[in-house]
């Protein structure tokens, strides 16, 4: 992907991703269903955020991905720790665990292509043959029920996710129904922490994801990124924007 490797950010669609929604539609319509049912975010609430978190392993020498077991929760089944690093300003070095991803869509055909795509991009980047890739796999979804609502993402500014050099971030959309907004912000490191329009920021690239699996993908320490708040469309009814986002990053031993 030479968007990537030469500007560390890049977007692409189905037709990249080698998949069509038609081919995959009964995949995409049980992801869509398990998106419809995500909990709320424990962390903020008011904010009409729901998602689940889980980690995977792939071991390149092998062609091997696996799911880590999360912890046993009383009230979600299993959690797995999440942390956006010391760059998130909304919750610098604080624990969260977060609802798992249920294991009946761990299987799904289409979430292993996403997850191995993505996968294929960074092995293709970095010379990762000997060494494991750890993965922390997103479901997201922005949800309003009425006019006047907005869901808002975390953080609510440009920022990096707070990984390693190796760190790569990819987003596929999966649904985005009756919603206005959810603008996407790419620009430089320098820029994190501010707001889009503020005049500091440097912009590389705005954009909107409309298209289910449209996507883009960012080399985390190169760039900032940022998606803006959703709001109910003109349609009645509820609107959504839901999206799957896939960190990747090699395994750093912790002895």
């Amino acid at each position: 992907m030479e968007g990537l490797r030469e500007h560390g950010f890049a977007r692409y669609g189905a037709a990249q991703l080698g998949v069509s929604a038609s081919s995959a539609s009964r995949d995409l319509a049980r992801i869509r269903e398990v998106f419809a049912a995500l909990p709320p975010d424990p962390y903020a609430p008011g904010t009409n955020r729901f998602r689940r978190y889980s980690h995977a392993v792939y071991l390149p020498w092998k062609d091997e991905l696996s799911w880590i077991p999360g912890t046993p929760h009383p009230v979600h089944g299993t959690v797995t720790d999440f942390s956006q690093g010391e760059d998130d300003p909304e919750y610098s070095r604080k624990r969260r665990v977060l609802p798992d991803i249920p294991e009946a869509l761990r299987g799904n055909a289409l979430l292993l292509r996403l997850l191995r795509w993505d996968i294929e991009q960074v092995l293709s980047l970095k010379k990762l043959a000997n060494r494991p890739l750890w993965a922390g796999v997103h479901l997201i979804r922005l949800g309003v029920d009425r006019p006047g609502q907005d869901a808002v993402s975390t953080p609510n500014c440009l920022h990096q996710d707070g990984g390693s050099a190796g760190t790569f971030t990819f987003a596929h959309l999966i649904t985005r129904t009756n919603v206005t907004g959810g603008q996407n912000v790419i620009a430089t490191p320098g820029s994190a922490g501010l707001q889009p329009d503020d005049p500091w920021a440097d912009i590389h690239a705005a954009f909107t994801l409309t298209d289910a699996l449209d996507g883009y993908a960012v080399h985390d320490h190169r760039v900032s990124h940022y998606v803006g708040p959703v709001r109910a469309g003109s349609e009645p009814g509820p609107g959504e924007r839901s999206i799957l986002i896939v960190g990747l990053a090699p395994y750093v031993p912790q002895l």
